[in-house]
């Protein structure tokens, strides 16, 4: 149930991802044709494409750790034991969320500090900026959580237990393998098919 909710809310993320790339694609580019064509531009076009592209990287990185993307250095963690791989994954998570509550609590000031400071062009507060940090915080911190529970009660397998890859393209790849994996959880068993191409019938 958990997580089936976690999947449909990163999946939430993930449209908001596309849709701030593409403000971020018509604003930019939009601009560069004005600015040449009609020696004009789009006044927010900076601003709001340089705010949009932080709360892009934030929200992506949530959904980057519910799916085990984030790189790092699994050459030791990879050759323990199945106990040493969950005493490295539990230490590792720990770490990752007093960091995470540092990141809150500066960004959380940094937020109040802004509640009165207004954007040059746009006039939004600048607080909004920084509110990226503490949405990330929130939501990386709930999901190390989960992970931990599901770690000290058992409830991991372990091919989860090493949760950084040392390279980007294995890292995509088996964030692939596991959206796949998902899918087919989500849909159902698939349909069993006949092992040869032919037809079933009598034979003779």
């Amino acid at each position: 149930m958990i997580d089936a909710t976690i999947t449909r809310f990163c999946r939430a993320i993930d449209l908001l991802i596309a849709a701030a790339l593409a403000i971020m694609v018509v604003l930019v580019f939009g601009n560069v044709v004005l600015r040449y064509a009609l020696n004009s531009g789009i006044a927010v076009s900076e601003e709001l494409s340089r705010w949009l592209f932080v709360w892009l990287c934030f929200l992506g990185a949530v959904v980057a750790l519910r799916d085990g993307a984030h790189l790092g250095t699994d050459m030791l963690v990879s050759r323990l034991s199945a106990t040493g791989k969950k005493v490295c994954l539990v230490i590792g998570q720990l770490l990752m969320l007093y960091l995470t509550w540092l990141f809150l609590d500066g960004s959380w000031q940094q937020m109040r500090l802004n509640l009165d400071m207004e954007a040059p062009v746009t006039g939004t507060p600048v607080a909004v900026f920084y509110a990226s940090g503490v949405v990330f915080s929130v939501l990386a911190g709930l999901l190390l959580v989960l992970q931990l529970v599901r770690v000290l009660t058992g409830r991991i397998s372990e091919s989860e237990l090493v949760m950084v890859r040392e390279s980007e393209e294995q890292a995509e790849l088996e964030a692939l393998q596991a959206e796949l994996a998902r899918d087919d959880a989500a849909t159902g068993p698939a349909q069993p098919h006949a092992a040869s191409g032919q037809p079933q019938g009598k034979h003779s």
